[in-house]
């Protein structure tokens, strides 16, 4: 990859530390950072409640369970893209039931090419979810602005008797007059009256 000014954050759990040495060259430092390995589910959930993972890759079965619930519970649960190895023989069940939650599946055997664009297509999902969040994020505190006006507004309404519309110009007025967004001028106005 370009070199970049993000790198990713990578969960490795694999059973076989043969499997974990040989995806560490797909991995270099400029792009994936810091990478971490464990050899158990138990382990890994340990570490998902402590860390937030970019990518997050399986090689299963694990010793305390396969590992299709964990790929599935971390695509639920977070933003990080999930790489699921899985035996050519299990590939078609166990990809039928993790791909609605949005689960890569490789078949293993298989070429580190394939690791390598499938790590790929994982940076490229997690960009999107970033941009989904921060979007998502601007929403959510537009949504806490609004509400704090109108609360603002209703106490302005119930102990100055203004209009709604006066209690609105009031705010605005006060936003342009001060230099202050409207939500500080509107949580002012809470500590004040209420």
């Amino acid at each position: 990859m370009v070199f970049r000014e993000r790198t990713y954050s990578v969960l490795i759990v694999t059973a076989s530390d043969t499997f974990a040495n040989s995806i560490m060259p797909l991995l270099p430092i400029t792009d994936y950072w810091p990478v971490t390995t464990v050899h158990s589910i138990s382990e890994a959930r340990r570490r998902i409640v402590d860390t937030a993972f970019d990518i997050v890759l399986i090689n299963a079965p694990l010793p305390d369970d396969f590992g299709m619930r964990l790929a599935v519970d971390i695509c639920t649960n977070s933003g990080a893209g999930v790489l699921l190895l899985v035996k050519n023989d299990h590939f078609n069940d166990i990809y039928a039931k993790v791909v609605s939650y949005g689960v890569i599946t490789l078949s293993k055997p298989t070429n580190m090419q394939m690791v390598a664009q499938n790590l790929r297509i994982l940076c490229a999902t997690r960009e999107r979810m970033r941009q989904m969040e921060a979007k998502q994020a601007t929403v959510e505190e537009k949504i806490e602005e609004i509400r704090l006006v109108n609360r603002a507004k209703w106490l302005l309404i119930e102990c100055l008797s203004m209009t709604e519309a006066e209690a609105h110009r009031y705010i605005e007025k006060q936003s342009m007059d001060m230099r202050l967004s409207k939500r500080e001028v509107a949580e002012n106005i809470i500590k004040t009256y209420q």
